[in-house]
């Protein structure tokens, strides 16, 4: 039966081809990203959030099947709390509503192998407590120190631990609505392109997430995963951070986690 889904982050990298393989399935896609789509809209802002959930109300006349939040930014900088974190929570919170109308309802966020690696205890506890300001400020502060690369993996930590902690609240299971974080390795995208053009960074790259199943993968290896946790199959999937990283977390973490 065909659904109606919001992607965030649909012009590029897993949000467009998530996008795509659901509308080859026959489904409804509405996407969204900063400069391009059908909602254009700036999730590092409190205005672009706003937009964002307006605008799906209006495009789906108040009712969504699936949610996918893709946009996310990977700099040593600020924004990509802004974005990763508060903008992908928001983009949950803001269309909840939507979901709750809808027919077999699913929500995802795109999270990272990343989140097992060191992160900011100062930006994580901020995100979590929804504080954005003082994220922010921590972010600034572990760039001004030359940690800068803490904040992509601190905010995803953040947002993979917000979707533990509500995903089975009354508000999402008690609504029947699974909610999950899908963690990719890395993924050739034009987010990653430049460091793996990069001889020297594609070694660091490979070190730090080492995918010992067929490498880096294309965008299109992750979106089935995404496809099924987000449809009337997946009936009690959810608050799991699921990896999809050819077995970068086994590696890096063992068994220890069990």
């Amino acid at each position: 039966m065909p659904r109606t889904y919001l992607v965030t982050g649909a012009a590029s990298g897993i949000g467009e081809a998530t996008a795509a393989l659901l509308r080859a399935r026959g489904h409804t896609v509405i996407g969204a990203d900063l400069a391009s789509g059908d909602i254009r809209a700036d999730l590092s802002t409190a205005e672009g959030r706003d937009e964002l959930a307006a605008r799906a109300r209006e495009l789906t006349g108040g009712r969504l099947d699936g949610v996918v939040a893709c946009a996310g930014v990977a700099q040593p900088d600020p924004l990509t709390v802004k974005v990763n974190h508060f903008g992908a929570v928001a983009t949950l919170d803001g269309l909840r509503p939507l979901l709750a109308a809808g027919t077999d309802p699913r929500a995802l966020v795109i999270g990272s192998i990343d989140s097992v690696h060191p992160t900011d205890p100062a930006i994580v506890d901020a995100a979590l407590a929804d504080d954005e300001e003082r994220a922010v400020a921590a972010s600034r502060a572990a760039v001004d120190r030359g940690e800068g690369q803490l904040v992509y993996s601190s905010s995803k930590a953040a947002v993979s631990r917000w979707v533990r902690r509500h995903a089975v609240t009354p508000r999402w299971a008690g609504a029947g609505i699974p909610l999950n974080v899908v963690a990719p390795g890395v993924v050739l995208t034009p987010m990653t392109r430049p460091l793996l053009d990069d001889p020297d960074m594609l070694k660091l790259v490979e070190q730090s997430v080492p995918m010992p199943l067929h490498g880096h993968a294309g965008p299109e290896r992750i979106t089935p995963l995404i496809a099924w946790l987000t449809s009337p199959d997946n009936t009690h999937v959810t608050g799991q951070v699921v990896f999809a990283d050819g077995g970068a977390d086994a590696v890096l973490r063992g068994d220890g986690t069990w």
